[in-house]
């Protein structure tokens, strides 16, 4: 019978040996799986303030490229807006209602171009530069662009209401489309890159907005752009002056809005 003693206890120390191991996997897994959850939730915050900065569409191409965005060629159709006057405004207030009131401005603003294909690339103090057709072909790009302005028209109306309530004057802006050829990829260096895009065509869309203040409107679109919208726009020609850079005065159009807004 000592023989059967023995068995038993070799049974046990090898049963309690297999639950002590089961027992270290569980763990080194519920560890494993805690490790993971961790590190998937700090990638989706990662990722959610990166695409604050970054296009999704970017983030996207540079993840399946293996980080590599190469640089070319690319038509399409810019839209500059601009602030009008609120430099003058920001020192009448305080800091932080200044930063309040842009970021309520510039959130209004990127839900009006997102909705319509556009990417916002630059934000340059009061100003902002928005693309469309530049990440992926659009052939709808140029109605996109020219819809965006007019939803941007209409999110500062309601914006504006917001700001009155609250004894804030409201803000008025100026928006300079142009279509045309840009050179569109990222640029910096190992430190610091974005996506941009350099061009005569981005420097015209500013040129424009600018002109915005000279014939007191708010959105003007260049002849590129009026020659590819369809009957739905109703355009006003506006008198030609000269810009710089361009020998010729140059004519604008007026967006005034959409027939079946009459």
């Amino acid at each position: 019978m000592q023989w059967y003693y023995v068995v038993v206890v070799l049974l046990a120390l090898i049963s309690g040996i297999t639950l002590f191991q089961m027992y270290r996997l569980r763990r080194q897994n519920q560890q494993l799986e805690n490790l993971l959850k961790h590190t998937s939730e700090k990638l989706e915050r990662v990722q959610v303030h990166f695409g604050r900065f970054t296009p999704e569409e970017v983030i996207e191409h540079l993840t399946e490229a293996g980080g590599e965005y190469l640089a070319n060629m690319r038509t399409v159709t810019v839209l500059f807006a601009d602030l009008k006057g609120f430099t003058k405004m920001c020192y009448d207030l305080e800091p932080q209602l200044v930063v309040d009131i842009l970021n309520g401005y510039f959130r209004c603003m990127s839900d009006a171009i997102t909705r319509h294909h556009g990417q916002i690339t630059e934000l340059m103090g009061d100003g902002l530069l928005a693309l469309f057709g530049a990440l992926r072909s659009n052939p709808w790009q140029v109605q996109d662009a020219v819809l965006s302005a007019i939803a941007m028209r209409e999110e500062l109306e309601k914006y504006n209401d917001t700001l009155q309530e609250r004894g804030i004057p409201a803000l008025q802006f100026g928006v300079g489309i142009h279509h045309g050829d840009v050179l569109a990829g990222v640029m910096g260096n190992n430190e610091l890159s974005k996506f941009g895009v350099v061009g005569d065509t981005i420097n015209m869309a500013a040129r424009i907005e600018a002109l915005t203040r000279d014939l007191d409107c708010d959105i003007l679109i260049s002849d590129n752009v009026r020659k590819w919208l369809d009957g739905r726009f109703r355009l006003k020609e506006m008198p030609a002056l000269p810009v710089k850079g361009i020998e010729i005065p140059v004519v604008t159009y007026l967006v005034e809005g959409l027939e079946h807004h009459q």
